[in-house]
């Protein structure tokens, strides 16, 4: 594998990438005075960075920002997708700036510095993409320190030794660790009197789809992800969703199979996004695997097979499940015009469905907010049934 280049270190520099491969980027540090490893992986978002760098899927993960301006509009409470941010940290091209939007409460800075999330700047972003789109996301390592003095054989071992994504369970670092009631709505909304039960099984959920969940009148509880079948139905929900979360979905799957079979055997209407897609297609006997680079951004246009309408969602996935892996009562729904590759699945004889992508958004879209409409729907049909 060609290497992007080992350079001598500028005399400025106090932040530094490692590639397992021995790449060396040199840059300049913010956010906090650390050392993380991950998997480097870039997202094409135009908007929305704090709702990236707090989603829980990015776990084990250091992204690379193809657009140029982050850290413009500061940070804020609202914008939060998670209490901690799992990801690894950030690299960007231009050097963050100073907040200029009336709802920031503080600097991008000093947020990362709050979560231990170092940043890297003056990187040839571009071409840290183009090697990503060549030869797949790598392992590497993200050093950030002020004094610029850096153990460049250690980094490198840092990046060789990481195990990688593939055949990780990470849904359990990134769960709550306890059951608890969900009752915010989407930002600016009227409230919505609840009028069914939502069990969501937190996989590494967004606080988005919790919020989109309640705006269709859902009583939400949410459960962690090591929630047994009795768990779940202790709360006699009308409905139970899967939700998005990091890591190898065939890893988690150890665990969140069983319960998942259990419930469609139940009748109950199941929603699942991301992660939970992936976990509902392993339950119904399909298959899943890595992707080369996987899919990250607000722009990834989806053909709904059903309707053909074309939808512009925003995903952030490594792993896809493998179309022809699934059953005859499971039929494909969507698929992504970039690459073809799987984006929904529905059950024919159950009220069961799930799409790859994040129709809650936060950041992008709003293309796909029916669908938690339709999830809405298959329980009021249920309850009537």
């Amino acid at each position: 594998m060609k290497r992007l280049s080992i350079p001598k270190q500028p005399l400025n520099a106090t932040a530094v990438i490692v590639l397992a491969d021995g790449t060396t980027l040199w840059g300049k540090g913010f956010g906090a005075e650390t050392t993380a490893t991950g998997e480097i992986c870039f997202n094409t978002s135009i908007t929305g960075y704090q709702e990236i760098l707090s989603d829980p899927s990015y776990a084990g993960q250091i992204i690379t920002f193809t657009f140029p301006h982050i850290g413009n509009v500061g940070t804020n409470r609202e914008d939060m997708e998670t209490i901690n941010p799992a990801a690894r940290g950030l690299i960007v091209r231009e050097d963050i700036t100073d907040p200029s939007n009336w709802r920031s409460t503080r600097p991008l800075d000093a947020w990362l510095k709050e979560y231990g999330l170092p940043g890297i700047c003056g990187i040839d972003t571009r071409a840290l993409t183009r090697y990503i789109r060549d030869h797949g996301a790598p392992n590497g390592v993200i050093c950030h320190r002020a004094d610029g003095k850096f153990d460049l054989d250690a980094l490198a071992k840092l990046a060789r030794d990481w195990p990688g994504l593939d055949g990780m369970d990470l849904a359990k670092d990134v769960s709550c660790a306890q059951t608890y009631q969900w009752t915010e709505g989407l930002w600016k909304t009227a409230p919505v009197p609840a009028s069914f039960k939502v069990v969501a099984i937190d996989y590494g959920a967004k606080h988005n789809i919790l919020r989109c969940l309640v705006n269709t009148g859902a009583e939400v509880t949410v459960v962690p992800a090591s929630a047994t079948l009795e768990d779940i139905l202790a709360h006699k929900p009308d409905g139970v969703f899967l939700s998005n979360g990091p890591g190898d979905p065939a890893a988690t799957g150890v665990y969140a199979v069983p319960v998942i079979r259990g419930l469609i055997e139940k009748n109950i209407p199941i929603f699942g996004i991301c992660l939970g897609h992936q976990l509902l297609a392993l339950a119904l006997g399909g298959k899943t695997r890595k992707m080369h680079l996987g899919h990250r951004g607000a722009n990834q246009p989806v053909k709904d097979l059903e309707t053909g309408k074309v939808e512009i969602t925003s995903q952030n996935h490594g792993f896809e499940v493998v179309a022809d892996s699934l059953p005859a009562n499971a039929v494909v729904t969507h698929v992504s015009l970039f690459d073809g590759s799987n984006e929904g699945l529905r059950m024919t004889d159950k009220p069961v469905f799930s799409v790859q992508y994040h129709p809650e958004a936060s950041p992008g879209p709003q293309d796909s907010h029916y669908l938690f409409a339709r999830f809405a729907e298959n329980i009021r049909k249920a309850k009537a049934a």
